[in-house]
C-alpha cells in the first residue's frame, strides 16, 4: 500500500503470483493449466518471476484459485475438539502456508478499502496479523494485557469476556495511532465479540476509524451481526463453526 492507500496494481499482481506459488504446493503445472485455462509455460514464467500478468489476468487467476483452494475447508481439517467442546487452534496459527492463504483471502475481502494500521490482541492473532500487515505494507499494533515499563502513555480498555468472571485490560501505546487512521482488527477467533469491541473502543479513543474485522474462526453468528451493526463496518470470518458451546484450549 502507498501510505495506507488501497492496494496498488503491482502489489495485487505480486500477491497473485504468491497465491499461484501456494497453489503449486497442492497441484502440478498440468493441473493448474487445466484449472486456470492457461498454458503451463505461461504459469511457469509467472511462478519463476520472469513476467507479471496483466491486471485483468491477475484478477482472473486470483478469483479462480480462491475458489478451488477452499480456505475454510483447510481450516476445518486442522480443528481438533475434545469431548467437552474445547478446541485446539495450534495447527492453525503455526501453519504459515495456511496463514498466507488467509492473508490472500483477507486482501480480497477488503479490496478497495483504505487500511493504514492492523490491530491485533496478544497472542494467537499475532501470526496472521504480522503477515497481513507485511503484505499490505502498513504498521502492526499489538494490544497487550500488561503495561510495559518503557511506554509512558497508553490507551486502556477494560472488559469482561463472555462466560467468565474475569476483568481483562488491554493496553495500546498512545503513539501507536494517528487521528484518522483506518484500522483493520485481526484475530484468530471471534466468539462473543467482547475482545474485538474493546479493541474498537481503543481505536475510537485514538480518533481513528475501524474499517473492518477479520478472523479465521467464528463461534457466534449473533456476535458478528451485533458488531457489524454497532461499528458500521464488515466483519469477515473465514470459517463458522456454528452455535455449539465451544471453547479454546
Amino acid at each position: 500500500m502507498d501510505g495506507g492507500s488501497r492496494i496498488s496494481d503491482l502489489k495485487y499482481k505480486l500477491m497473485t503470483i504468491e497465491l499461484l506459488n501456494l497453489a503449486k504446493n497442492y497441484h502440478t503445472y498440468r493441473e493448474l493449466s487445466q484449472i486456470i485455462s492457461l498454458p503451463e509455460s505461461v504459469l511457469s514464467r509467472y511462478v519463476k518471476g520472469h513476467v507479471l500478468p496483466a491486471m485483468d489476468r491477475a484478477l482472473y487467476i486470483n478469483k479462480t484459485l480462491q475458489k478451488i483452494m477452499r480456505l475454510e475447508a483447510e481450516i476445518q481439517l486442522r480443528m481438533r475438539f475434545d469431548d467437552l467442546g474445547y478446541f485446539d487452534n495450534t495447527r492453525l496459527i503455526s501453519d504459515t502456508l495456511l496463514l498466507e492463504r488467509a492473508v490472500q483471502h483477507a486482501v480480497n475481502r477488503f479490496a478497495g478499502t483504505r487500511i493504514t494500521k492492523i490491530l491485533s490482541p496478544a497472542v494467537d492473532g499475532i501470526p496472521l496479523a504480522v503477515l497481513l500487515a507485511h503484505m499490505l505494507g502498513v504498521k502492526l499494533v499489538i494490544a497487550k494485557k500488561t503495561r510495559e515499563v518503557g511506554v509512558r502513555e497508553f490507551f486502556e480498555e477494560v472488559y469482561v469476556p463472555g462466560k467468565s468472571a474475569m476483568v481483562i485490560s488491554l493496553y495500546v501505546p498512545r503513539d501507536a495511532f494517528r487521528r484518522g487512521d483506518c484500522v483493520l482488527i485481526v484475530d484468530d477467533v471471534l466468539d462473543t465479540g467482547e475482545t474485538q469491541m474493546a479493541l474498537a473502543r481503543i481505536v475510537q479513543k485514538a480518533k481513528a476509524e475501524v474499517i473492518g474485522i477479520y478472523a479465521l474462526i467464528g463461534l457466534n453468528t449473533d456476535s458478528k451481526i451485533k458488531m457489524e451493526q454497532a461499528l458500521h463496518c464488515p466483519v469477515e470470518i473465514v470459517y463458522h463453526i456454528g452455535e455449539k458451546p465451544l471453547q479454546r484450549v
